[in-house]
């Protein structure tokens, strides 16, 4: 096979790659966010807590971990089908890609926002704020940069995800690399398609992390954290937002 006859295959596939891991990357981070910060607030030293909640939670997010995902792929066939009205190509592929995205990003997110300062938590609270605020004004701004690697991690091993996806016909260049490249005997096809997924992730994981180093060596500059500005409580950051 010539380039020229390769090129419009991996233009398509490198779009339908891009549409499955964009698309799971934003349910995972909604979704997962939120369950992880509850980990946090529901567990031993938590704001909450509340261990009924935060044994069930974390036993959910144990099976979704520990599931393979060719597994949950065929596992979730019939949800897959119900909400999409298929189980082969990219749209289906987004199901099962998403739901194994959400209990992945959730201990990232639990490990992050456990790493916050108790200390700064409870000058906070000392002031009057509320398990809301506290999550919106200290858990999560000074967790961001290590959510952006979590964030980062997660494309990461979606991007794998998304060419296992491709075994079962699921779309996108992991599916033209079994296609052409295993089933048709196109080695150069087959390395090609390897390559790009190669340099996809070498992409996504530097600008991953210059990020969350942008966001750390801002955090580290030297400003009042948490204080007062005209008699008002204000947030982390020196922002101007109140501390209800």
């Amino acid at each position: 096979m010539t380039w020229s006859e390769m090129q419009p295959l991996l233009t398509q596939a490198g779009v339908e790659t891009l549409i499955m891991v964009g698309w799971s990357t934003l349910v995972a981070v909604v979704v997962g966010l939120p369950v992880g910060v509850l980990l946090v607030l529901t567990g031993p030293g938590g704001l909450l807590r509340v261990p009924l909640a935060h044994r069930v939670l974390g036993q959910l997010v144990n099976v979704g971990r520990s599931m393979p995902f060719i597994i949950l792929m065929v596992a979730l066939m019939g949800f897959t089908r119900w909400l999409t009205g298929t189980t082969i190509g990219s749209t289906a592929a987004i199901v099962p890609l998403a739901i194994g995205g959400i209990p992945f990003f959730a201990r990232l997110v639990e490990t992050a926002v456990g790493e916050v300062d108790h200390g700064l938590v409870e000058a906070v609270q000392s002031m009057g704020a509320g398990t809301w605020s506290v999550v919106r004004k200290v858990l999560v701004p000074e967790a961001l940069p290590s959510l952006v690697a979590a964030t980062t991690t997660t494309v990461v091993a979606l991007i794998g995800y998304s060419a296992m996806a491709g075994a079962v016909g699921g779309g996108g260049l992991g599916d033209l690399a079994v296609r052409y490249g295993y089933q048709r005997f196109e080695t150069g096809l087959m390395w090609v398609t390897v390559a790009i997924l190669a340099v996809a992730i070498s992409l996504v994981q530097y600008a991953g992390d210059r990020t969350a180093r942008s966001l750390r060596a801002r955090a580290a500059r030297p400003s009042p954290r948490v204080g007062r500005r005209r008699g008002r409580l204000v947030s982390v950051a020196g922002d101007a937002d109140p501390i209800p």
